[in-house]
């Protein structure tokens, strides 16, 4: 059964397709980041107790408060705080979702904000309950889009990431402050651009502009050659 997809419309008028990840990938990507979670917890652990005690794994009392501020919380925030922090870090990813060539964006194929990655690790406790995320694999398996809840609640969608596939938004790293998707249009303009008439082209490159640059005046924008607008586009494609 071929994965479902979702179509999303640029300003040039084609279509791109990106490939949702299915139940597989979503928990070969979920194992691969809780080892890794494991690791630091019990990492930390190991190294904060032979700190604390001198050298030595064996405690000579009851542990205390101190001894869990010390030695336990530290390492049991980097576990929960695992994909919370790498998510917004990473732009939508993380060490397993790279390995599992998958990454996070919303339905619109943007990466997602803060505030929709927060929200969707919020609810990463409800997909968790009530063991070994039950509700989430549940939801992932009999949704048309394969998501679970804290995904509907944020608006994201977990997408294949193969640098084989051009026609991913997210499959191209963001250059000059853009987006994927926005480099995604601004190359397919300058790509498309000799085969578009003079007109046609400058209306779509100020369109285009004007929602990269919100700064920029209308006016200003109207000013612009057909020249000046092609290479104020690709200078934002060739910003580092």
């Amino acid at each position: 059964m071929s994965s479902p997809q979702i179509t999303l419309q640029t300003v040039t008028g084609v279509d791109v397709e990106l490939t949702i990840a299915g139940p597989g990938s979503r928990s070969y990507a979920f194992v691969i980041d809780w080892h890794i979670r494991i690791l630091l917890l019990l990492g930390w652990v190991a190294i904060a107790q032979l700190i604390f005690t001198g050298g030595t794994f064996i405690l000579d009392e009851v542990p205390g408060r101190r001894y869990f501020l010390a030695v336990w919380l530290p390492g049991l925030l980097l576990y929960f705080l695992y994909h919370p922090v790498l998510e917004i870090a990473m732009r939508g990813s993380t060490p397993g979702k790279r390995m599992a060539r998958v990454r996070l964006v919303t339905r619109e194929g943007d990466i997602p904000g803060v505030g929709a990655l927060l929200l969707r690790n919020v609810f990463r406790l409800l997909d968790s309950a009530p063991a070994l995320y039950l509700v989430g694999l549940v939801t992932v398996m009999f949704t048309d889009q394969h998501v679970r809840i804290g995904d509907l609640a944020a608006g994201t969608l977990l997408v294949v990431d193969h640098e084989s596939t051009p026609a991913s938004f997210a499959s191209s790293a963001p250059q000059g402050g853009l987006t994927p998707q926005a480099t995604d249009l601004v190359q397919e303009l300058l790509d498309r651009w000799p085969a578009l008439e003079v007109e046609h082209r400058a209306n779509i490159a100020r369109t285009l502009l004007a929602r990269l640059e919100p700064q920029t005046s209308p006016d200003e924008l109207a000013q612009l050659t057909v020249f000046q607008l092609r290479d104020r586009l690709a200078a934002k494609l060739s910003a580092r």
